[in-house]
């Protein structure tokens, strides 16, 4: 009786080793063009400095998209299959990669070309770059910078 005491003791004291997914971090400043600026937008260079070093290119820019609900086979059942398509949203996404990506702020200037030629003006921010733990604590934190660009200037994306 003792034996089968202290062992259900015992393993309800054991710290359990916490599994965390394999997942990379892209460090870098996303970009999205909204949807009602889009069409305006040829081209958009983007420049970030963070903590003296400062790093810039032309975006490749991408059609936008958002998650669409297809609903599941069978709702009642565990393993019953969902999907979801991506559909396009307007919008055009870029991201600028650094090295490394701190907690401190980060300055961003956006520049470019409009789509009649004329160039865009020069938009500047500052902000400071969001961190979580996606997968809890014990996983690590990410750091994400993102901003919007419409015809107000730059934002600080959610």
């Amino acid at each position: 009786m003792a034996t089968i005491t202290t062992t259900a003791l015992l393993s309800g004291c054991h710290a359990f080793e916490t599994v965390c997914p394999a997942i990379a971090q892209v460090s870098g400043v996303a970009v999205t063009v909204a949807a009602d600026y889009s069409p305006q937008v040829k081209t958009l260079h983007l420049k970030a400095c963070q903590d003296g070093k400062c790093k810039e290119d032309t975006l490749h820019l991408m059609p936008g998209t958002v998650a669409v609900d297809q609903g599941c086979t069978d709702d009642a059942r565990p393993d019953g299959a969902c999907s979801a398509t991506a559909k396009p949203d307007g919008t055009q996404r870029g991201l600028l990669e650094l090295g490394t990506l701190a907690d401190s702020a980060i300055d961003v200037t956006a520049s470019g070309q409009y789509a009649n030629g004329k160039p865009m003006p020069t938009r500047t921010l500052r902000f400071e770059p969001k961190a979580s733990y996606p997968f809890g604590e014990q996983c690590g934190r990410f750091i994400s910078a993102a901003v919007v660009l419409d015809a107000a200037g730059l934002r600080q994306d959610r």
